[in-house]
Formats: structure tokens, sequence, C-alpha cells
């Protein structure tokens, strides 16, 4: 298991997520507010808050997940993405650790793959969390 990505300061709703996913002009956040209320749901323990200036999920104060609005697509991000299973091939990104997967306007996204991702990093961060 490679060491956790702690973060402090994650609460179940934090006022700095909300007010980034309300920023006017910024169309783009909108389109990753259903994915961040998708990795909000995946447990009864996950916090977040704003890390580098983007919503991130935590458990137990460890990050395993965040979105990033750019200006053509979002980000899905996960922190140990490199360990997490993916069939669906939705996974990007060359680091050691971190994988992201990219939605875009008007493309179909493959929700049930990107929905088995959440749930994965999700079950991945708490297991790394029981192993400390």
């Amino acid at each position: 298991m490679t060491e956790l990505f702690r973060l402090s300061g994650a609460v179940r709703r934090d006022p700095e997520v909300e007010a980034w996913f309300a920023a006017p002009d910024h169309d783009l956040r909108r389109l990753a507010q259903p994915w961040f209320e998708r990795l909000r749901a995946a447990g009864p323990d996950v916090g977040e808050l704003l890390h580098d200036g983007h919503p991130t999920a935590c458990v137990g104060g460890a990050a395993f997940a965040y979105v990033d609005a750019f200006s053509a697509h979002v980000n899905l991000g996960f922190f140990h993405g490199a360990d997490l299973p993916d069939p669906a091939d939705l996974l990007e990104g060359a680091g050691k650790r971190m994988r992201h997967a990219k939605v875009r306007w008007g493309k179909p996204v493959d929700e049930p793959a990107l929905e088995a991702l959440i749930a994965a990093a999700y079950r991945d961060i708490r297991a790394r969390l029981e192993g400390e």
C-alpha cells in the first residue's frame, strides 16, 4: 500500500465547495457537479474540502477523488487511480498513482463505468485506512 494523501479540515458539506460550483460563468463546473455528488454519496464517512482550488473527497482525512473543470472538459480524478480496476479503459494519466477520467459536453459518458470507478476508489481508500 502506498502512503495516503492526508488533508485536514474535510467536513460533510463544505460551503467553499458549494461556492465553487455556484460561481457564475463556469458552466463546466456544473457539468462536474453531478459527479461530485456521486463522490459525496459514496459512503456516510465522505468529507470534502477545496484542495488547490478543486473540490476533493476524503475519508478520514485521506483524499480519494476530486473534480476539476477546464475550458473544454471536466476531470474526475482519483488519487490512487493507478491501482483501480478500469475495464472500460476510462482512466488517463501516466503518473505513479493518480489517474483521471474526462467528461465533455455533448459527448457520451459511460456512467456505469464512472460510477464503478467511484465505488472502487471509495472501497480502496477504506481498505488503505484499515490497513494502517
